[in-house]
């Protein structure tokens, strides 16, 4: 009898302890946010999300309010849709918030990266040092010459003038962005004597359109890869992928190239004097990769195309480009040499820039996560004070929130490429409820988790715009062509992709 007793505890216990881990005993403590853990034990709302993450927090935003807390795969997510909640969130310290938490899960998973502690700050110095101010400008100029040899070294090799070339403007773009950026960072093949300068531009030319061509099949798969929602096919592609970029980035190929950044050498320098092994830096090699690359030729595909379906955008920012070439001495004409444009030219172009800023707006979606670390207080615009748990998560969606917010952007799905500057050049102020906004566009996150390339990044979609917009007339084969719709399996993990391509054409201004 006394067996049996034990036994029936034992089950009892068992299963207390199984609903007690699928959250079925949480309930809403009286000072924190509304509480929906859905219908499904752990899993809760977790393929919902998946599916369509913005319209999913649309749904929840109107039944909740602006912060409320959702279960999501054995996690509770508290999403706060408040701006002026977000400089408390952005700017917390880590023994409250950390991001690091969640980051160092997700570069595990896709990239088999271990991150060391001293992993951010080594990323942060370094892009201070070699991604903004004196260091940008050299990088800026790496960048221009890669940009030269990949789109302008048939301008003097008989291309016909005036004859139309077309192309897919999504590949066109995130090839030759994602080319130019690579060779400019990881660095550019070898060479001895002028004889063998040709070759070694050709072998550039050839091995980073492999790169590329690889680096997309990765980039297919990269959202079901952060979610661990791959079939057994899928994975061992993901897996060979993995080790394809390992080798192919290896530091000590990199050691033998010519060219590399300064960005890419003191990092792989201060993660050895850290004791990290030469092959996880190898990997480590591979994040930096996606962390630079993936957003920005999706986001210079995104700049041209609205520029293309909206004349008086294209017109306005040409004329600038024009300008600040001419004023610079590099205004071009026929027989001219390719425009050469430095750091001080993208400097003074306050309607590219806005141009850019709108396309961001308009399409960057990332989702910034924070592990609370211990209760943490959040007071609310509307004064309303919340207690986030311990254990939780608090995750921001600007794009939902602030960017396409009718408040704050009128017609916010609407592409006004002077919505971000003053007539007389200086940049806007956003206002919600007559109150001023300091975070009004987040494409690049915010706070200690901001993205440390975020200078580079801008500086290489708006060389490129600047040499497309210089050397080519450019227009849509359809120029009644539609928006693509965008894929939404890739909410939260930067810029959005289309679900297809557009084509375009171009042909050289002189």
């Amino acid at each position: 009898m006394a067996l049996w007793v034990t036994l029936l505890c034992t089950l009892i216990a068992s299963l207390l302890g199984g609903l007690y881990l699928l959250g079925a005993f949480r309930r809403q403590r009286p000072d924190e946010p509304p509480l929906d853990k859905g219908t499904i034990p752990w899993l809760g709302y977790l393929l919902e999300f998946r599916k369509d993450s913005s319209a999913f927090l649309k749904k929840m935003r109107s039944k909740h309010g602006d912060i409320f807390t959702v279960l999501i795969g054995g996690h509770y997510f508290t999403f706060v849709m408040d701006p002026f909640c977000f400089g408390a969130i952005v700017k917390e310290s880590r023994s409250k918030l950390d991001f690091r938490t969640f980051a160092s899960k997700l570069v595990r998973q896709v990239f088999g990266y271990q991150p060391i502690e001293a992993n951010h700050s080594i990323i942060h110095a370094s892009s201070m040092k070699h991604l903004m101010g004196d260091g940008l400008t050299v990088m800026t100029q790496a960048t221009m010459e890669n940009f030269q040899k990949l789109m302008l070294f048939n301008l003097s090799s008989g291309e016909e003038k005036g004859a139309w070339q077309e192309n897919g403007l999504f590949h066109y773009c995130y090839n030759i962005v994602f080319r130019a950026g690579y060779l400019a960072l990881y660095g550019t093949e070898p060479y001895q004597g002028a004889d063998n300068k040709e070759k070694a531009n050709e072998q550039d030319l050839i091995h980073s359109n492999q790169l590329f061509q690889e680096f997309r099949k990765y980039d297919h798969l990269f959202p079901r890869l952060a979610y661990a929602a791959l079939s057994p096919k899928e994975k061992r592609e993901a897996e060979r992928l993995k080790r394809l970029f390992w080798s192919m980035l290896a530091v000590k190929k990199s050691c033998q190239k010519d060219n590399i950044s300064g960005w890419i050498r003191d990092q792989n320098q201060l993660l050895a004097e850290n004791g990290v092994p030469e092959y996880m830096r190898d990997r480590c090699m591979f994040m930096l990769l996606w962390a630079s690359q993936g957003n920005t030729g999706p986001t210079a595909f995104w700049l041209l195309f609205y520029l293309m379906k909206h004349p008086e955008a294209m017109k306005a920012v040409r004329e600038e480009v024009d300008k600040v070439s001419r004023e610079n001495g590099q205004e071009l004409k026929p027989g001219s040499p390719p425009i050469n444009i430095t750091r001080d030219m993208l400097n003074q172009t306050p309607i590219l820039d806005s141009a850019v800023e709108e396309t961001l707006r308009l399409v960057a979606a990332p989702i910034l996560v924070r592990a609370v670390l211990q209760n943490t207080s959040l007071k609310s615009s509307s004064g309303r004070e919340y207690t986030l748990r311990e254990g939780d998560r608090v995750a921001l969606f600007p794009h939902l929130s602030v960017q396409m917010n009718p408040e704050i952007h009128p017609e916010p799905h609407e592409f006004r490429y002077d919505r971000f500057v003053n007539p007389d050049g200086t940049k806007k102020d956003f206002y919600k409820n007559g109150k001023k906004l300091k975070y009004f566009n987040m494409p690049w996150g915010a706070g200690v988790s901001i993205c440390p390339g975020r200078f580079f990044a801008t500086a290489e979609i708006k060389l490129f715009a600047f040499l497309m917009l210089s050397h080519y007339d450019l227009e849509l084969v359809n120029r009644e062509e539609e928006t693509p719709a965008i894929d939404i399996s890739r909410w939260g993990f930067g810029t959005m992709q289309p679900v297809r391509d557009v084509r375009f054409r171009y042909r050289l201004r002189f």
